[in-house]
């Protein structure tokens, strides 16, 4: 198994929304380190790994949104190291702004070096506020919208699918028409996190079948299948390459800080390899747990998630979680 990458990940930043399906399941707490001395170790991190290390990409970001109290300063920093960061933003969970300080803010994002940001609309106004526990969200991503046109910044738009929300999904699109949008992306949502509430409203045939010929448009039905389709397929391919994550948190850092970067990637990569040791391969779970009858669409990547949770639970595996980005993470593909 090949490392090719290495992210330190500091969660230090407040998110004003409170998403049913947060990925890292924020509640208002902050969890990350001092912000200051996450930014010092990444630099090293990344000249140690120029030096060492040249195979392995490097990345620094920071959470649970881009509020960052100095975010022109920490995208700065981001261009200087080449992280994505520096060149991207994905803009949920802002704070609300009007029209011309969204326009200043934008602007000056640009002028530092950011190319895209991707805003993520739930569907239509009031459901989209509901699900963003925000009233008012549905409009300042409009807004966010407008005023990168007016200045010239490229944006992308994701939309999570649900049986929930697909009858809306044509309605917003036809509104974001409005707008100059670089690409619209409609994706079935992870099940990590608060996304497992959703597993109830997992996009299924119906729901597929209440899309309309716009949203068809931006689904990539090759990335995600029924499980019954990928089960009927039987295409499992071994994954050969993991990247890695360093999550700081005010309890970790001391240690990450005094232990050598060689170390700290043998450290995860043996978080990594002592998971996947305890956990049969997609094939084999396939074989245990799979349900030719489902119509329920996953990515390969979260059905595998899905097998290896009950896979866990009825061997009563005791285990670190590798899958649980609040935490020191991997990734394999």
């Amino acid at each position: 198994m090949k490392t090719t990458s290495i992210s330190v990940m500091n969660l230090c930043v407040p998110c004003e929304n409170r998403c049913r399906y947060c990925l890292l399941s924020y509640d208002g707490r902050v969890e990350g380190a001092d912000y200051r001395r996450s930014e010092s170790y990444a630099k090293r991190f990344f000249d140690w790994l120029q030096e060492n290390r040249r195979d392995v990409d490097f990345n620094f970001g920071f959470g649970y949104s881009m509020e960052h109290p100095k975010l022109l300063e920490a995208i700065d920093f981001c261009r200087s190291i080449g992280s994505a960061g520096g060149r991207f933003l994905q803009f949920d969970g802002m704070q609300f702004r009007t029209e011309a300080q969204l326009r200043q803010l934008l602007g000056d994002l640009q002028n530092h070096g950011i190319q895209l940001i991707d805003l993520t609309f739930y569907g239509t106004r009031d459901y989209h506020d509901r699900f963003a526990a925000r009233k008012g969200d549905f409009q300042l991503m409009a807004d966010t919208l407008a005023a990168a046109n007016q200045v010239g910044l490229d944006v992308t738009v994701s939309i999570p699918l649900t049986d929930e929300n697909a009858d809306q999904i044509d309605d917003l699109i036809s509104e974001l028409e409005r707008y100059q949008v670089k690409r619209v992306v409609c994706f079935v949502p992870h099940s990590e996190g608060r996304g497992r509430l959703l597993d109830p409203v997992r996009l299924s045939d119906k729901g597929l079948a209440h899309l309309g010929s716009k949203a068809r448009q931006c689904f990539n039905d090759t990335r995600f299948r029924t499980e019954r389709d990928w089960l009927a397929r039987g295409e499992f391919p071994a994954p050969q390459k993991r990247a890695l994550t360093v999550t700081l948190t005010p309890d970790n850092i001391g240690f990450f800080e005094q232990l050598g970067f060689a170390e700290t990637i043998a450290y995860l990569e043996e978080l990594d390899d002592t998971y996947y040791a305890a956990i049969p391969d997609m094939a084999k779970l396939a074989e245990c747990f799979g349900d030719p009858g489902n119509d329920r669409y996953y990515s390969l990547r979260d059905l595998y998630l899905h097998y290896q949770r009950r896979y866990i639970v009825e061997n009563h595996l005791q285990i670190y979680d590798v899958n649980d980005e609040r935490h020191c993470f991997s990734r394999r593909f």
